[in-house]
């Protein structure tokens, strides 16, 4: 039975849907964390990105947290597994995505990978960029999974702890970030307004 947290004793939720191309309900500096999550940014319109970045740092006061598809991810389809496709193809210049299922229906997805210097341009400006990193280079580490793969793969832990620490050592390497799943990027305007003002005490000084 799913759990209605909204009825949990000392929390308050409220869930709003809106269009992050309209400007923003939120006050100036009034949300502490902002998710943008799941690939959301890689869903819109890139001529808008510059005015999203701008509103998503009006209204946040801490941190700021997103994850987007990058340039040299695994495919998907979003509408279902791949392999229900006949047919899909990611059109970069439009950045749109067509598909054709094998039952005959068609769908396209507007979709955009970013490159890390990319997404890191449009929020570093009005954030302090704490990471930008590749999530899911290397997909095998979280193999092999008794409730998954055969009795015949076996449970070999120091090949898996090879993995994590390929992954973590390469999942901030330019060449090999690109290559992840995501790009996960962490900005602060904590730190942003405190160089920002330590900038300006600087400027006044001289």
């Amino acid at each position: 039975m799913a759990h209605d947290i909204s009825r949990t004793a000392g929390v308050d939720l409220t869930l709003d849907v809106g269009d992050l191309s309209d400007p923003l309900p939120e006050a100036d500096a009034s949300v502490d964390i902002t998710l943008c999550l799941y690939s959301v940014l890689s869903h819109l319109p890139v001529a808008s990105l510059s005015k999203i970045s701008e509103e998503i740092a009006r209204v946040t006061r801490g941190h700021f947290i997103t994850t987007v598809r990058s340039i040299g991810s695994m495919p998907t389809i979003f509408v279902d597994s791949i392999e229900k496709a006949r047919h899909f193809e990611l059109d970069h210049t439009r950045d749109q995505c067509r598909v054709e299922l094998y039952d005959g229906r068609q769908f396209t997805v507007g979709f955009h990978l970013f490159g890390a210097v990319e997404l890191r341009n449009y929020f570093d400006s009005s954030f302090e960029i704490e990471d930008l990193c590749g999530l899911d280079l290397f997909h095998s580490r979280f193999t092999p999974d008794t409730r998954w793969n055969p009795a015949s793969v076996p449970i070999d832990c120091s090949f898996h702890d090879h993995l994590v620490r390929l992954e973590s050592a390469y999942s901030r390497h330019p060449a090999f970030m690109e290559r992840a799943t995501h790009l996960l990027l962490v900005g602060s305007r904590h730190y942003f307004e405190k160089s920002a003002t330590g900038d300006a005490a600087s400027q006044s000084v001289d």
